[in-house]
């Protein structure tokens, strides 16, 4: 008992010790501490009404007890199965060509030897993520329409038109191509940072060796940033049952629901259009749980694997 209490004491000298010598680190980081308690773990009290039927009027607490009657509405809905084939075929989609395309710019540009041309190359590629979903919308509109420039150019050659964006087959095509194009260059400044952190001397070595720049590339830089993909991976496992609705809104319609209607579209259909609150916070828990469980068993299977965890 004695060890214990004098080992809790020695736990709580240090504790004490620190904040009194970096005090101003401390509270430098209340601010961002504040921010989470307050908008990211106060309102999860809200996840009640998940098992309620909430009423605005009655509140959280004064509204009816009903279990778990929204997660079997939602189960046993005639779109259950469609909301999760689209939302995993469009992250699969997303994980197979998007997820390596970063990494694959990311080795061009490290391949890249005149600088001035390198920051030109990286301009143009950064410039796509800071443009508005609304105007990446609109441009998919102005290229993919039946007078687009796709279909104009497509006209020259010989083909005939195609809508793009009325016909259900091509929306997962368009969601995940116009992504990439959006998201690739700043996907890819992780992956130069790692590359950045690669020992210069491996790649000295290798030339001398007499390795090309194919063997330098898949035995030195590839294996060089592989924690950082694998953890990235892992981060992208816990959003396979996320897709940002808000492209997804600009860009479907009624014709193309049955390959493009998501789960977080219909949680805006029924949560801001008909105001069924507690059916789509029972969708959302039930969309939370899947995805810490996809993350928290990625995390396991690549700890086992190769080493490389997140935590």
């Amino acid at each position: 008992m004695k060890a214990n209490s004098s080992l809790d004491i020695s736990k709580g000298q240090i504790i004490r010790k620190d904040l009194r010598r970096n005090w101003i680190i401390y509270l430098m980081a209340l601010p961002v501490i504040a921010y989470y308690v307050i908008f990211h773990y106060g309102p999860m009290y809200g996840l009640l009404i998940a098992f309620k039927d909430y009423s605005p009027a009655e509140g959280i607490w004064g509204s009816p007890w009903v279990g778990f009657k929204h997660f079997d509405s939602f189960f046993n809905g005639i779109y259950f199965w469609r909301l999760i084939r689209n939302t995993l075929l469009i992250n699969v989609y997303d994980l197979i060509f998007a997820f390596p395309a970063a990494i694959i710019l990311a080795l061009l540009l490290n391949e890249i030897r005149q600088m001035m041309f390198k920051r030109f190359v990286q301009t143009i590629s950064y410039l796509p993520h800071f443009i508005s979903i609304v105007v990446v919308a609109g441009m998919m509109f102005d290229f993919l329409s039946r007078d687009g420039l796709i279909n104009q150019l497509l006209g020259m050659i010989g083909f005939e038109p195609i809508d793009f964006l009325k016909e259900a087959g091509w929306f997962r095509f368009v969601f995940v191509s116009s992504g990439i194009w959006q998201g690739v260059g700043w996907g890819s400044i992780i992956y130069l940072a790692a590359i950045a952190n690669i020992d210069p001397t491996l790649y000295e070595a290798a030339k001398i060796d007499g390795a090309s720049r194919w063997r330098q590339i898949f035995h030195i830089t590839i294996p060089g940033i592989m924690p950082t993909i694998v953890i990235m991976l892992i981060l992208n496992m816990g959003h396979m049952l996320s897709v940002g609705s808000e492209k997804v809104l600009l860009l479907y319609n009624p014709l193309t629901y049955e390959t493009a209607d998501v789960i977080s579209t219909y949680v805006y259909r029924k949560g801001v259009l008909e105001a069924s609150y507690s059916f789509t916070a029972a969708v959302g828990l039930f969309n939370s749980v899947i995805s810490l469980i996809l993350i928290v068993s990625a995390n396991a299977i690549s700890k086992r694997v190769s080493e490389n965890k997140l935590w």
